[in-house]
């Protein structure tokens, strides 16, 4: 079917002209006569309001939301294993157990509570205009913020092609977003 303001061909099915966004008008087939009298004809609707599509961020804006993110973790790290140095009287087994199991606490909750907060992303995803959502567009919990952060464990660990599959995806979902039903989408 052919849009009536710019007469680009259009597939039978659609609603909207895919070249101009028009309505298409789709004309209503005429009932056959029957001998039991007229065929009543369905009721005009309106057409339905199009919903704003959803932008799934792609790789590459990911990956430097994470560079920053992990900027930010490195200089936090560093200040942490200084604090943490400097209390216990230098670097021990001691300090170095504490400063790695500190480090993944503090990362579990700036990931977990800034992707299950209002803003739904971290410091770098925001700066990139990035958030965390769930399959549905809504903000996700705590809970699955939670296993989002863990199940990139299982993307690191067979060598990082849990991440690269944000590339091939059809949602631009890495493993840990199919894991923990989520998406990365543009604000």
């Amino acid at each position: 079917m052919n849009c009536p303001k710019c007469n680009q061909p259009n597939s039978p099915s659609s609603q909207f002209c895919i070249s101009c966004g028009s309505p298409l008008v789709v004309p209503a087939p005429t009932p056959a006569p029957t001998q039991q009298g007229p065929v009543p004809t369905p009721l005009q609707t309106p057409a339905p309001t199009v919903a704003v599509s959803t932008i799934y961020a792609g790789f590459w804006k990911r990956f430097a939301a994470f560079l920053l993110d992990n900027i930010i973790g490195a200089a936090v790290g560093g200040v942490m294993g200084l604090v943490i140095g400097l209390a216990v009287g230098g670097s021990t087994k001691t300090a170095d157990i504490l400063i790695n199991i500190l480090s993944v606490i503090v990362a579990w909750l700036y990931f977990a509570l800034m992707e299950s907060s209002s803003n739904q992303a971290t410091i770098g995803k925001m700066a990139l205009g990035i958030k965390v959502t769930d399959v549905n567009g809504n903000r996700i919990s705590f809970a699955r913020a939670t296993g989002r952060y863990f199940a990139k464990i299982i993307s690191t660990l067979i060598l990082l092609i849990g991440y690269i599959m944000t590339a091939f995806t059809q949602k631009k979902q890495a493993l840990h977003d199919i894991i923990a039903g989520t998406l990365v989408v543009k604000k």
